[in-house]
């Protein structure tokens, strides 16, 4: 991981358009900036997290649901 120092104002940039400024520090909270195209998706963290569990839920199946579909599809 790369570790960098930024102050109030300062910023980063990620990749050639994306821009991150450190906006305001209040005790252990950072509000960070971000400037970036429309088409880059930010999220938080745990929000992140969260949408990859359920992609990943919604493409798990158990073989039983396979002949079930089966079934309904053989009685047309």
């Amino acid at each position: 991981m790369l570790v960098l120092s930024r102050k109030i104002g300062e910023s980063i940039i990620v990749g050639n358009n994306i821009e991150i400024v450190v906006i305001r520090i209040d005790g252990n909270t950072v509000k960070l900036g971000i400037n970036a195209p429309r088409t880059i998706k930010v999220y938080r963290k745990e929000i992140y997290d969260q949408l990859l569990e359920e992609n990943r839920k919604a493409i798990e199946f158990d073989l039983k649901d396979i002949s079930e579909v089966t079934k309904f599809d053989n009685k047309r």
